[in-house]
């Protein structure tokens, strides 16, 4: 079986910029062991990716606050972690969940068995939906979210949001 780990949205505007906490910076290190406990070929990346009319998207009207618009300083992944990650695959996605990852593991996981897990931020926003659309899609591939790589906006939360998950069959390990 192949275990893929999933590394979503470790990118500086969410750890120390625009949205950043210091929970996020709390969980980079953990992140950078994690993915150094993967083959570099089963690491697979996630990037929040927005354009300069960000204000104009629903998600800006929602969330005013200009974050990840590409090309940016906080856009970036941070630069331990994006070192980390120079050879995986990288998703941009304009929304939450990424429906490209989704559709490119389902197939892979048509072709060999697959495990999942994912780390990063924000636990409740971008984690659990993309743990969702992956267990959607996948409803027999084992899902999990390592709790003590991951951040929520708040404690609350990303508490919550592992709950979330957790109603939903996706394992939540280290909480």
């Amino acid at each position: 079986m192949r275990k893929i780990l999933l590394v979503i949205d470790m990118q500086n505007d969410f750890i120390d910029a625009a949205l950043g906490s210091r929970e996020a910076e709390a969980i980079v290190d953990a992140v950078k062991e994690k993915i150094r406990s993967y083959p570099a070929e089963n690491v697979i990346a996630t990037m929040d990716t927005h354009g300069e009319n960000y204000m104009d998207t629903q998600e800006g009207r929602n969330l005013p606050v200009m974050h990840c618009i590409r090309g940016t300083q906080g856009w970036q992944l941070q630069a331990d972690i994006a070192e980390l990650l120079r050879h995986a695959k990288i998703y941009e996605k304009p929304s939450f969940g990424s429906m490209e990852l989704a559709e490119e593991l389902k197939k892979l996981s048509e072709k060999e068995e697959i495990e999942l897990e994912l780390v990063g931020l924000c636990t409740d926003i971008c984690v659990v939906s993309n743990a969702l659309l992956l267990k959607a899609a996948m409803p027999e591939v084992r899902i999990s979210v390592d709790a003590a790589c991951c951040a929520g906006v708040t404690a609350e939360k990303h508490r919550a949001a592992l709950e979330t998950m957790r109603s939903c069959q996706i394992h939540v390990v280290n909480d």
